[in-house]
């Protein structure tokens, strides 16, 4: 088993914009005459999709809308990000996100993106940032019935991965993942692959219990001994038992 591809989670690993889709979906609920999100409720939406966490809300606020009318709010707050982003003067990235990207291209691994965000989003940040030529792959809200810790997107992505590198013929377990919630650590760990956890959302010490690997910043990714640990990991399972 050797190490041929790194699957990034969008928001909380590429670009630092939690805060930022909270108030808009709290603009939102206001502008429905409902109550905005509570401390917990925000809590809670940490690595899930927008459609999931109004879902939640509005059920939790006793409304009730059509897939349709859900859409409509969906469509309003990607509108509404998209106008975000344009008054910001620089991008919230990660710190080290260039870096990293050489790094792993210097490896001749692929790269991929799986996020519960749409689409639109994603392309977005990714234009601004001139970071698009770099992920082929994209898996966003828009392609999955079910956010994580559901394994659904990151299975999605390898099938991917396989269609527009056919000659790479990759595995689930061939995929190195930077996550950088539990709920998504636990989608790519039910996915069969090893996990790098990013502290950016939730402390290093929370991370650590999940993830394989667990780092303070993108730069301090050590793709090497990454790439080790997978080789021993496939000379292991070659040693026949006795």
């Amino acid at each position: 088993m050797s190490l041929k591809a790194v699957l990034f989670n969008f928001n909380g690993v590429i670009i630092k914009d939690e805060s930022i889709h909270l108030k808009l979906i709290d603009e939102i609920l206001v502008q429905e005459n409902l109550q905005p999100g509570r401390v917990q409720e925000h809590q809670a939406s940490l690595a899930r999709g927008d459609r999931a966490y109004f879902q939640d809300l509005l059920k939790n606020r006793g409304r009730v809308v059509t897939p349709e009318y859900m859409s409509v709010l969906l469509t309003r707050k990607a509108q509404a990000y998209l106008l975000e982003l344009e008054k910001l003067e620089k991008l919230p990235l990660s710190s080290g996100i260039e870096d990293v990207i050489f790094q792993i291209r210097s490896c001749h691994l692929k790269m991929g993106l799986v996020s519960d965000s749409l689409h639109q989003e994603i392309q977005a940040v990714l234009n601004a940032a001139k970071l698009t030529e770099y992920f082929p792959v994209i898996v966003s809200g828009d392609d999955i019935t079910s956010s994580k810790p559901s394994p659904e997107g990151y299975l999605l992505a390898v099938e991917r991965m396989n269609q527009v590198y056919p000659e790479l013929n990759l595995q689930p377990d061939e995929c190195l993942v930077i996550e950088d919630t539990l709920a998504g650590i636990q989608a790519a760990k039910r996915a069969q692959m090893q996990v790098v956890g990013l502290a950016n959302t939730y402390p290093f010490h929370m991370l650590q219990r999940q993830a394989n690997w667990t780092i303070d910043y993108l730069i301090d990714l050590d793709l090497q001994r990454v790439q080790e640990v997978f080789l021993e990991k496939d000379v292991k399972s070659a040693v026949p038992e006795c």
